[in-house]
C-alpha cells in the first residue's frame, strides 16, 4: 500500500470533490480519480457513491478514511522525526564508558558535547569493558570503550587514548623510593582491585598468570575513591591510570619495571546503523582526541 494515494483519498473525502482536491494538492483530476479507482481495485470496495456531480463516501469509505487519517498521521510524524535527526535537532546517544574514564575522562567532553548540541540526549552506561562490548554486541548500546587488545572483526573501532598503568601507593610506602616497581614486588603486596571485568583487572589477572603468581587480593571494589582511601591509608596497594590521581590524594604512583600501556579504543558495529547522532558523537570525540 502506498501513502499517495491515500493522501489523495483524504483530500477527496474531506471536500466531497474530485474538483477541489485537484486544486489543492496540485495535481491533475484524472490523476487522482485513477489513484482512487486503484484503491477501490485493491480493497475491492467502492468508497463513494457518485451521482452525476455529487459523490458522498460508502460505509467502506468511512472506514478507510479513519484508518488513513491515523496512517497519515503516523506517516507525518516519521518525516518530521527524520528531519530532526537530519538537522540534529532531536536524537540520543548510547555509549558504554568504563567507571574510571567516566569519572575521570569523559565529563569535560560530554559536557562540550552537550553544549554544541544541547537537544541532543546522552545516555551514558558504566560498565567493565568486557560488558560493555557484549552490550555493543548485543545492540543494547550503540558505542563503547573496549580495549584493543582483542580485535573483533564484526566490530569496527578508533583509537582512543593510550595510558599507562601505574602502581599507586601511599607517601610512605617503601615503593615510593623507588623509580620502579618489578611484577614480583608488586604481588607480594596485598592488593586493592577492581571486581573481574574491568580491563586494569585483566591486566593485572593477566601478568599474574604471566608471573606464575597468585595475587593477593585484600579489598576488591569499584569504586575508585575507596580504593584511593585505602591506599592511602596503607591498608594495601592497587593500579590506577594517571588521570585519576590528584596532588591532593597523597598517593604517589610508580611504573612498573615493564611498562604496561592500555590501548583503548571506541567501538560499534559495522552491521548496523549508527544514527546521525551516534555518528555526531563518534566525530566529535575524535575530533577531540586530534587536538590534543
Amino acid at each position: 500500500m502506498e501513502i499517495k494515494p491515500l493522501k489523495y483519498f483524504l483530500c477527496v473525502a474531506d471536500h466531497l470533490s474530485f474538483t477541489r482536491a485537484s486544486q489543492q494538492l496540485h495535481i491533475a483530476q484524472p490523476a487522482i480519480s485513477m489513484a482512487i479507482k486503484k484503491l477501490e481495485q485493491e480493497f475491492g470496495v467502492a468508497l463513494f457513491h457518485r451521482y452525476e456531480r455529487k459523490i458522498s463516501l460508502t460505509d467502506e469509505g468511512k472506514v478507510l478514511q479513519a484508518h488513513a487519517r491515523r496512517l497519515m498521521t503516523v506517516a507525518d510524524e516519521t518525516q518530521t522525526a527524520m528531519n530532526e535527526l537530519h538537522d540534529l535537532s532531536s536524537g540520543e546517544v548510547r555509549v558504554g564508558i568504563p567507571s574510571m574514564l567516566g569519572s575521570y575522562y569523559f565529563p569535560p567532553i560530554l559536557m562540550a558535547f552537550k553544549h554544541r548540541y544541547p537537544r541532543l540526549s546522552l545516555q551514558v552506561i558504566e560498565g567493565g569493558t568486557w560488558k560493555l562490548q557484549q552490550m555493543l554486541e548485543a545492540g543494547e548500546i550503540d558505542l563503547s570503550v573496549i580495549v584493543a587488545e582483542n580485535p573483533v572483526d564484526h566490530l569496527g573501532s578508533h583509537a582512543l587514548l593510550k595510558e599507562q598503568m601505574m602502581v599507586t601507593i601511599n607517601q610512605d610506602h617503601p615503593f615510593a623510593k623507588q623509580s620502579s616497581v618489578t611484577p614480583e614486588q608488586f604481588f607480594q603486596q596485598e592488593l586493592v582491585m577492581f571486581k573481574e571485568g574491568y580491563f586494569h583487572r585483566k591486566v593485572i589477572d593477566r601478568l599474574a598468570k604471566q608471573q606464575h603468581l597468585i595475587p593477593n587480593i585484600g579489598f576488591e571494589t569499584n569504586l575508585i575513591p575507596l580504593i584511593k582511601s585505602i591506599v592511602k591509608q596503607g591498608f594495601g596497594v592497587s593500579t590506577l591510570l594517571n588521570m585519576v590521581i590528584d596532588d591532593s590524594d597523597g598517593l604517589v604512583t610508580r611504573p612498573f619495571s615493564e611498562p604496561i600501556w592500555l590501548d583503548l579504543n571506541i567501538a560499534w558495529r559495522k552491521d548496523s546503523y549508527l544514527s546521525k547522532a551516534n555518528q555526531t558523537f563518534l566525530n566529535f570525540l575524535i575530533a577531540q582526541e586530534q587536538l590534543k
